[in-house]
């Protein structure tokens, strides 16, 4: 039986980088999990994803200009979608970049980037949320 896959895609720094890995370590029972960084996201990355999660420390990166064109223009209304910050106005921003994609968002995930270490049991509960 394959597993599901999971596809995380993040503005490649450290704080963001760390929620991602236990993003993925909370979801290595049932999926099979790739991240990467927007730079290197690829549409054929995210086509055979049955959930996807999407990261940045600052609204706006410069990395995620290529990602704004592509969810403006994609319609992934049977998809689940994580959006997770260590600040609000990137959740913000990446609330309103998923908007025209129709994306199946749960509630954005807020982590403190003096906490990051300590967010597995909230990323585990926030997960489980999101199904």
């Amino acid at each position: 039986m394959s597993k599901n896959k999971a596809l995380i895609i993040t503005d490649g720094t450290k704080p963001i980088r760390s929620v991602a890995l236990l993003i993925k370590d909370a979801l290595s029972n049932g999926y099979k999990v790739k991240i990467c960084s927007a730079k290197k996201f690829a549409v054929t990355d995210l086509l055979p994803a049955d959930i996807f999660f999407i990261g940045c420390k600052r609204a706006k990166p410069k990395s995620f200009a290529g990602l704004d064109e592509f969810f403006a223009h994609v319609n992934l209304a049977s998809r689940r979608c994580g959006i997770f910050s260590i600040n609000e106005k990137s959740l913000k921003y990446l609330k309103s970049m998923l908007a025209d994609s129709e994306a199946n968002l749960g509630e954005p995930l807020l982590v403190s980037e003096d906490e990051v270490e300590k967010s597995a049991s909230n990323i585990n509960k926030w997960i489980k949320n999101l199904f």
